[in-house]
């Protein structure tokens, strides 16, 4: 068998891989097909009829729709709400485990709502003064640092240039020596 899909004697072979994205891009519209088989297209109908896998999940479709027709929904207790709302009543009236889960349903819950814009203010107070001393807004009273001061080697070449006398004696024994040369 050689690359263009035909065997030695010229005959067309159908390649696994061609034959399998067929039939995935049939298994998109055999719902389409089962729902209203005339709207369906003559290609999807033709493939239907010669594929065996896609005519066996055909018929597999359309016994699961025959079983979901004979289903019946069971019908739901006439005290189903009556005994859900109980419930929520009898957990909102529970006492809380902890002093945590207490404090929760207080803000939560309690009748004293004045207390939560009084929360949101302390705790919009932290971060603000948190942030502020992240950023070092608070160091007011400390010096700012000193700029560093220069090296000991350009320290003695200003001395050097400085020194006039010293420079005037170094000159006059270079002279000296010229001169004895």
């Amino acid at each position: 068998m050689n690359i263009a899909g035909f065997d030695r004697q010229g005959v067309g072979v159908v390649p696994m891989e061609r034959t399998m994205n067929k039939c995935t891009a049939m298994d998109r519209k055999l719902a389409d097909m089962l729902l209203d088989p005339g709207a369906a297209p003559a290609k999807v109908t033709a493939h239907v009829a010669e594929c065996d896998r896609c005519r066996e999940e055909l018929k597999d479709l359309r016994a699961t729709m025959a079983l979901l027709d004979t289903w019946e929904s069971p019908e739901p207790n006439p005290y189903f709400m009556t005994r859900l709302n109980a419930r929520l009543d009898e957990e909102r009236q529970a006492q809380p485990a902890g002093w945590f889960e207490r404090l929760r349903a207080r803000f939560a819950y309690g009748p004293q709502m004045h207390v939560r814009p009084l929360a949101a203010m302390a705790l919009t107070m932290m971060v603000l003064l948190g942030g502020g001393t992240y950023l070092g807004v608070t160091n007011w009273d400390q010096p700012a640092a000193a700029p560093p001061g220069p090296t000991a080697v350009v320290n003695d070449l200003q001395l050097l240039d400085n020194n006039a006398q010293l420079l005037d004696q170094l000159e006059a024994l270079s002279s000296n020596d010229n001169n004895q040369n």
